[in-house]
């Protein structure tokens, strides 16, 4: 028996749900509180549940799973498409009826420990970005009392200490404590940011799928983790440059008339990820003795970036193969299709 569609637009506290009824063919548009929301499907016959893939979206996927419910989590820039009038709570679960019955790839739905891991990626790249505001403005605030310092976090360090004894002399010692304190503050956020790489190190040795991905030149325990918790299920995709699409690093299409102009990358799905793989094709590039034959080739013809975007595709593509086969990653193997 094919299942009934229901869109359902969900929020903090308000919730907004659209189907058609199977037996009387009546639209039924409804609004649940956050108390009677799973409620609402647990006698409910098995149906296909669809919504956008956003914040709290897998945690009542997982909840409906658990109620025997199919659950098709959507990009929210795919249903857009389908909100033909207002915005509003009851037009976006129309338009949610309207997708999750449409044929498009859906978000695998993370389990808790993946998203525990994704929660620790972001929680460090949050105090990353701290530290680094942190250290700018230090270096900002030093400059008006005509204190100028070498780039680098070392090179900060190294100065600090006489800085702030010469400072003294001829500041106000309030200021100079709290100058104190900014650039202390500074080893702190070191040692948090030091103790979630440990969390994700342990995460990498204690899984085996984890660590096939971190064999790969340019793939460490950032990537490997992430990439890991990212993709969910290797079997939601169909090749692996559908998984290199995913992530936003294929060339975007315009044309008409049977004419396709290819052009930049797509920039689409997961920015952080992106991020870490074409850092770590630039570490490649940089750092290997021999990157390959074909990275070579590549180089004689195409800009530096573009081979980097080339290579961190080609990292996409090996990271999908070895977890959908579940492979040992191997230098010399080469693909039946290249033979």
């Amino acid at each position: 028996m094919k299942s009934t569609p229901v869109g359902v637009d969900i929020a903090k506290q308000v919730f907004q749900i659209h189907y058609v009824d199977e037996h009387s063919g009546k639209v039924i548009s409804k609004t649940l509180s956050r108390a009677k929301f799973v409620s609402y499907f647990v006698n409910r016959p098995s149906c296909l549940i669809g919504m956008e893939a956003c914040g709290g979206a897998h945690h009542w996927a997982r909840e409906f799973q658990k109620l025997g419910h199919e659950v098709k989590l959507m990009p929210a820039r795919y249903v857009k498409a389908f909100n033909t009038g207002n915005k509003n709570d009851a037009a976006d679960a129309q338009a949610l009826w309207r997708a999750v019955q449409q044929p498009c790839k859906g978000v695998a739905v993370k389990s808790e420990a993946q998203q525990a891991i994704l929660a620790l990626h972001r929680m460090r790249a949050q105090l990353v970005k701290f530290r680094t505001m942190r250290s700018n403005s230090l270096r900002g605030l030093l400059t008006e009392y005509g204190e100028v310092m070498a780039r680098g976090r070392r090179a900060l360090d190294s100065a600090m200490p006489t800085l702030l004894v010469r400072l003294a002399e001829r500041l106000p010692a309030m200021l100079v404590q709290m100058l104190s304190e900014q650039w202390q503050g500074l080893a702190r956020l070191d040692e948090q940011i030091e103790a979630i790489e440990q969390q994700l190190n342990a995460w990498l040795r204690e899984t085996p799928a984890v660590r096939r991905v971190a064999a790969i030149p340019g793939v460490g325990v950032l990537t490997a983790t992430a990439v890991v918790a990212s993709m969910g299920d290797p079997g939601a995709f169909g090749s692996g440059r559908e998984f290199a699409a995913w992530i936003g690093l294929v060339p975007r299409q315009t044309g008409t008339g049977g004419k396709v102009r290819l052009l930049g990358i797509s920039k689409r799905g997961d920015t952080y990820l992106r991020t870490l793989l074409i850092h770590g094709a630039r570490s490649v590039l940089q750092h290997a003795k021999d990157p390959g034959a074909w990275v070579r080739q590549l180089q004689c013809r195409r800009p530096a970036n573009v081979v980097t975007v080339a290579l961190a595709n080609k990292m996409a593509r090996i990271i999908w193969a070895l977890l959908a086969h579940g492979r040992e990653y191997r230098r010399e193997h080469v693909s039946m299709l290249d033979v």
